[in-house]
């Protein structure tokens, strides 16, 4: 537990070209909002980072006015993230972009593969940046929009003051129906307070505490063109640990290409503390979270996003690792 309290919070931005990301960036640039971030960035430039902002640049991390720092992905993420390593001490948080044309899951396997980085890093959450006026368009025509809804925690829905009421509620209800458990902040120019954005800690899992799912319950069968669905399980039953282990691992191997997001919260027989793991397709970290809080139910919760979902008989594994 104090490992990973000690790990520096890495937030993945994510959204298509022209959503904001940028706005986005250059607030946190240059705000003094007394936080320490490091922004990784693909590139400065015309359309980039606002290079007047830089007070002080070696090859490739750059120190802004307000004391955060900036780098460019000109080499290797895992190598720059080892390099911000080195002044851990002096970070609160780091920020990844993507590119606007990028499927974010290859940025946030990052904070799994690499031991070095998973030692030192925890993936607070993943934010996307959407486009209120062109979304619904960028879904049916671009997968990676899809996929950029499908991945986050967070979506930023952004410039809502050039469409009206309506149209909002109409691209919310796509959102939702791609991926029901993400939280969703409209804003205009990226407008919303950096701590409903940043130290989210959104894969504790305590939003998945609170979902429901009840939807599976309801006729919520596929009336909408995306492909990316989603599924959730509870059991007031505790787990059996190897069978979940074996019925996981097996799952992620056969079809962790079509899982986009899993996570969890779970309760194993004979385990005090409470347990949780999210996964980013085949890759998934699970850690104990320690005891279960008093009077708070305990039961185990499971989420999954992705394609082909009802091909994988998610249920019927679930169930098959309760214990006896």
């Amino acid at each position: 537990m104090e490992n990973r309290s000690s790990q520096v919070p890495v937030t993945v931005l994510t959204g298509f070209l022209g959503a904001g990301k940028t706005t986005l960036l250059n607030r946190i640039l240059t705000e003094q909002h007394g936080r320490r971030y490091a922004v990784i960035v693909n590139e400065f430039g015309e359309q980039g980072i606002d290079n007047d902002l830089v007070v002080d640049a070696d090859e490739e991390v750059f120190e802004m006015n307000n004391g955060c720092i900036c780098c460019t992905v000109r080499g290797d993420l895992i190598r720059i993230l080892g390099g911000l390593m080195k002044r851990a001490d002096q970070l609160d948080a780091i920020i990844v972009e993507t590119t606007g044309l990028a499927d974010p899951a290859p940025v946030a396997q990052t904070f799994f593969v690499d031991q070095d980085v998973a030692d030192r890093t925890k993936l607070d959450a993943i934010v996307t940046v959407a486009d209120a006026v062109h979304l619904s368009t960028q879904l049916g025509e671009h997968h990676e929009a899809e996929e950029q809804i499908a991945f986050a925690d967070v979506v930023l829905l952004n410039k809502i003051d050039l469409v009206d009421q309506s149209q909002i509620t109409g691209v919310k209800d796509r959102i939702r129906k791609i991926n029901p458990y993400t939280k969703i902040i409209e804003t205009n120019r990226c407008a919303a307070p950096l701590e409903e954005i940043l130290g989210l800690n959104a894969f504790s899992l305590d939003r998945v505490l609170e979902v429901e799912p009840d939807f599976l319950d309801s006729d919520h069968d596929h009336e909408h063109d995306d492909d990316v669905t989603s599924f959730s399980f509870v059991s007031d039953t505790p787990l059996d640990l190897e069978k979940f282990e074996k019925w996981f691992g097996n799952l992620l191997q056969t079809h962790g290409q079509n899982i986009l997001r899993s996570k969890g919260i779970l309760d194993f027989k004979n385990e005090k503390d409470r347990y949780v793991f999210q996964g980013v397709h085949m890759l998934m970290d699970a850690s104990p979270m320690g005891p279960w809080p008093e009077k708070s139910i305990r039961n185990s919760r499971v989420v999954f996003i992705g394609r082909k979902l009802e091909t994988m008989n998610l249920k019927e594994g679930f169930e098959s690792c309760k214990s006896d």
